[in-house]
């Protein structure tokens, strides 16, 4: 793998996909992005705790298609540090990732991309869209009321459903603690009928917010009773 891509590109990708990644991990690979460069000229990346995943793809010029995995903090902490315009050349061969950019040169480890776990997505029946403004008012007035004991796990997200309020067909969203409980309401989307009942994580909820500051338009929503997923455009 080789390609040459600009440091602010490089370095707002990672920011999308790197933030999933803990800190501490007891699978060495889950500490690791996916770099997967196309011959179409995209640098596609793509990250997990195995409960969440983000994918984000973005241009690049690329020499010599291929994957890899690399420390995601590590190269974030690296491109971030980098001279602003820097064009940085990305090559991963032989169990290693060397970046050059200008005079600076770095050696990171890397783990055959075979072994990176992707979320399987099944089934996704239901699909409906939101606009970003709208989504962005449905977290804002009810993730402060989402719980944070790990011990009352369902409490832990958003809980999404469709009902019918007054006769209108309608979708709610909900968070409680325990002690307050925050609700909006709004119409159902088309598509959404059928929708089963599903509560979206906290972290998701969090990843998702910093990422609807970054676009427009409106928001693909896809799910199933356990999987959801939400395209962004570039970033999923």
């Amino acid at each position: 793998m080789k390609a040459t891509i600009e440091r602010a590109t490089l370095l707002k990708g990672l920011s999308h996909v790197q933030s999933v990644v803990e800190r501490r991990n007891t699978i060495p690979i889950l500490s690791n992005v996916l770099l997967e460069a196309t011959a179409e000229g995209q640098l596609r990346m793509m990250a997990t705790d195995l409960d969440l995943q983000i994918n984000d793809s973005v241009a690049a010029a690329v020499d010599q298609p291929g994957s890899t995995t690399v420390s995601a903090h590590t190269l974030f902490d690296i491109a971030r540090k980098l001279p602003e315009g820097a064009q940085v050349q990305l090559t991963a061969a032989e169990g290693r990732m060397t970046i050059v950019a200008g005079r600076a040169r770095f050696s990171l480890g890397t783990l055959p991309r075979d072994d990176f776990p992707v979320i399987a997505e099944g089934e996704l029946p239901t699909q409906f869209e939101l606009s970003v403004e709208l989504l962005k008012q449905i977290i804002d007035k009810t993730r402060f009321a989402i719980s944070t004991e790990e011990t009352r796990y369902y409490l832990n997200g958003i809980f999404l459903h469709v009902a019918e309020d007054n006769g209108q067909p309608v979708l709610k969203a909900a968070a409680t603690d325990g002690h307050r409980l925050a609700r909006v309401t709004i119409e159902r989307p088309n598509g959404a009928e059928d929708m089963p009942d599903v509560i979206v994580p906290r972290k998701c909820v969090a990843e998702l917010r910093k990422l609807l500051d970054e676009v427009d338009g409106s928001v693909g929503v896809t799910l199933s009773g356990t999987k959801i997923r939400f395209d962004l455009g570039q970033a999923i």
